[in-house]
């Protein structure tokens, strides 16, 4: 019985077809879930930036007089 050159490049066709599809459904996924992320990263930043805005702000850091260095005798 001999082997039908035909099969081979089927069954490589579909290995082939079969990747591509999973490749293109983990892309997908991929993208849905950056897509996500980065709604929920701007939803974020808009109740941060409420909050900050709605809050005074904090006093300014008082600087401290600064002590003069010591002298070295010779």
């Amino acid at each position: 019985m001999a082997i039908s050159p035909t099969k081979p490049l089927n069954r490589t066709q579909m290995t082939q077809s079969a990747s591509e599809s999973r490749d293109k459904m983990v892309k997908d996924m991929i993208e849905k879930e950056r897509a996500a992320t980065d709604a929920k990263t701007a939803r974020l930043k808009a109740l941060r930036l409420e909050k900050e805005a709605a809050e005074p702000p904090p006093p300014a850091p008082r600087k401290r007089a600064r002590k003069p260095a010591a002298k070295i005798s010779d």
